[in-house]
């Protein structure tokens, strides 16, 4: 598939004060890079210049959502979710050439800092109504996890915890510790993590929550969250859900068809098997909070340091196509954080 006809098209782009931007056809060019992935398992960084409306910002630093970009950048999302699938700022098709990617945090032109679901470029244009203002106390590299955490916090919503709950996170990569980080904040929980690498216990007792080897996790429960990714957390959510419990299945498998065993006692227990995406805002706050106000919410959620632990070293953005498969690759539970060259980053 040939790149699309937006990338590397002369225009000129054009600031006025209130910070929005026009383009028109001039002999300046605003020449700006981005990340595509161009193939199974290859990126690369291409010239593109910016043109249309919208608002101009300037990248500080971006987030790599580690299940959902290691399934686009393999080439693993299915024909029938390629509508589904497409992140809001998104450029190309799927399967490739494809510039993907949801976790930007920069600067506007008159110095605000603003969290946008747009892929991994130095520059780049945005609606006003999806740059979203990074509160004072939100760092830039802890605000990359914003997009994770509207993530965790839709979660949450379709979970409708309630005090005194006995509730299992199978995963602990960075949206299952998000997801168990709101979750343990509601009174009396019990929440207990569940992860194979035992290495991230301590972050799960950062968040106030236990930690469990899958072999050791609890039964009973009342409210499961499955976020691995993986048949066999699956069944080791069904596996321990107590009767008439509620499991949210978080996980996405691309194209893959894990084995669900709906036999057994699962229909004998009435156990409600919840699917939750971020795509659309959890009815149970549908109708009162917008895709904004989700995410605004989010970054105000990350006033917290503990999230830090969650990060990854920095990688950059010029290193990004030779790192992108090991970062996709890293089996720490880590968001990988980009940076461009600003030394904005402690922020």
């Amino acid at each position: 598939m040939a790149l699309p006809s937006d990338v590397s098209v002369a225009s000129e782009i054009i600031v006025p004060a209130s910070g929005s931007t026009r383009s028109s056809l001039s002999a300046s060019l605003m020449q700006v890079r981005a990340f595509w992935t161009v193939g199974a398992g290859q990126g690369a960084l291409l010239a593109e210049t910016l043109a249309g409306d919208g608002v101009l910002v300037t990248t500080l630093a971006s987030g790599i959502s580690r299940g959902t970009e290691a399934l686009v950048f393999a080439g693993r999302v299915p024909p029938s979710q390629y509508e589904a699938m497409r992140a809001p700022l998104m450029g190309g098709a799927f399967p490739f050439p494809v510039k993907y990617g949801y976790a930007a945090v920069g600067r506007r032109d008159d110095g605000a800092r603003v969290f946008v679901l747009h892929p991994h470029q130095d520059r780049f244009l945005a609606p006003a109504a999806m740059c979203i203002a990074v509160p004072d106390a939100v760092p830039t590299p802890r605000a990359v996890l914003a997009a994770n955490m509207e993530t965790a916090l839709n979660i949450s919503w379709d979970a409708a915890c309630l005090p005194g709950e006995r509730v299992l996170v199978i995963g602990a990569g960075v949206v299952g510790m998000l997801t168990a980080s709101l979750l343990a904040r509601i009174p009396g929980t019990e929440v207990t993590v569940v992860d194979i690498d035992p290495s991230r216990a301590a972050r799960a007792a950062a968040f106030g929550c236990r930690f469990a080897s899958p072999a050791a996790a609890p039964g009973a429960q009342d409210l499961v969250v499955h976020a691995s990714a993986t048949e066999a957390g699956l069944r080791l959510a069904l596996d321990r859900a107590g009767d008439e419990a509620r499991i949210i299945e978080a996980s996405w498998y691309g194209d893959q068809a894990p084995g669900v065993p709906l036999g057994e006692a699962f229909h004998a227990r009435r156990l409600r098997l919840i699917a939750s995406q971020v795509g659309l805002v959890s009815p149970a706050m549908r109708g009162r909070v917008t895709h904004g106000q989700r995410l605004a919410i989010a970054l105000r959620l990350l006033e917290d340091a503990r999230y830090d632990a969650l990060l990854a070293s920095p990688t950059r953005f010029a290193d990004l196509p030779a790192a992108m498969p090991g970062l996709l690759a890293d089996g720490r539970g880590l968001c990988a954080v980009i940076t461009y060259g600003n030394d904005e980053c402690s922020d």
